[in-house]
C-alpha cells in the first residue's frame, strides 16, 4: 500500500485544461506501463484511479474515473467505474450508474473495487460482499478541503474524523477487510489515513499525511471469526436483499 496522490494521480482534476481531456484520451498506453510494471515486479497492482475519454451519444465525450485489478503477471482481471460521484466532480465526469458491484477473484482472494466518496454508501459494499468480496480496495482522493467552513466551525478534523469512523464501521458491518489508499502531502492539504482495517481489530496498519510505503499482513481468518459472530453474509444472502443505485446531478 502506498500513501501518495491515487485518484488523479495522473493529470490532477484539472477539467478545464485542454490536456486534460488529451491525457484521457490516452489512458490506455498508461495502464499498459502499469501491466508490465506488475508482470516485472511479480505484484499485484491496483493503481490510482485513471480518467478515461470516450465518445457518448452523438459524439460528444464522456469521461469516467477508473479503477483497474492488474495480476501478478500483468493480466487485467477486473475494472470499477466510479458510481457514486462527489458533487463537485458531477459536471465531468459519468458515474456506472445502474451497473452492479462485480466483484472478482485475484491471486490474493476474492476483491471488490470502489472509489473515493463511494465509501459513504453502504449499499456499494453491502452488493460487494452478495457477491462474496473478501477485500475492498479503495482508491481514494479525499482532503481537508472537502470539508465546507460551516463544517470546519464544528470540527476542524471533520474530515480526518468521517475517515477515520466510516473505514472501521464497513469493515464491522460487512465482516470484510478494506484497503484504503488515500492521497499524501503536507497535512494543511493533505490527509492521508491509508491504511488496512478488518473486523474485530480495526486497522492492523495505518499511515499518517506522509507520504510512503506500507507492508501488512492481513489475517483473513479474522473474517471468518467476525463472520461466525455477526452473520452478515448469511443474511444478505436472503432471496428478498437487494441494491437499487439512483442518482441524482442535484
Amino acid at each position: 500500500m502506498t500513501n501518495t496522490a491515487l485518484r488523479y494521480h495522473l493529470s490532477g482534476m484539472v477539467p478545464n485544461d485542454p490536456r486534460w481531456a488529451i491525457q484521457a484520451a490516452d489512458s490506455a498506453k498508461y495502464l499498459a506501463n502499469y501491466q508490465a510494471l506488475a508482470k516485472e515486479l511479480k505484484i499485484c497492482i491496483v493503481p490510482g484511479t485513471i480518467i478515461e475519454k470516450q465518445e457518448g451519444p452523438n459524439g460528444t465525450p464522456i469521461f469516467y474515473n477508473t479503477a483497474y485489478f492488474i495480476s501478478n503477471d500483468g493480466s487485467i482481471l477486473g475494472s470499477y467505474i466510479k458510481k457514486n460521484i462527489w458533487h463537485p466532480e458531477r459536471p465531468h465526469l459519468t458515474s456506472s450508474g445502474l451497473d452492479r458491484h462485480v466483484a472478482i477473484d485475484t491471486p490474493i482472494g476474492r476483491v471488490g473495487m470502489l472509489i473515493c466518496w463511494d465509501l459513504a454508501f453502504p449499499e456499494a459494499f453491502r452488493e460487494l460482499i452478495a457477491d462474496g468480496a473478501d477485500i475492498v480496495i479503495i482508491p481514494t482522493y479525499w482532503t481537508p478541503h472537502d470539508a465546507s467552513a460551516d463544517c470546519i466551525k464544528y470540527n476542524p478534523n471533520t474530515e480526518g474524523l468521517f475517515l477515520e469512523t466510516t473505514l472501521t464501521a464497513r469493515a464491522f458491518e460487512n465482516t470484510c477487510g478494506i484497503i484504503f489508499c488515500n492521497a499524501a502531502g503536507p497535512s494543511k492539504d493533505f490527509l492521508g489515513l491509508s491504511q488496512i482495517t478488518l473486523p474485530l481489530v480495526g486497522p492492523v496498519a495505518r499511515m499518517g499525511s506522509e507520504e510512503g510505503i506500507c507492508v501488512a499482513d492481513m489475517d483473513l481468518k479474522v473474517l471468518e471469526v467476525a463472520e461466525q459472530n455477526y452473520k452478515v453474509r448469511q443474511d444478505i444472502k436472503k432471496d428478498d436483499w437487494h441494491y437499487v443505485y439512483r442518482h441524482s446531478s442535484k
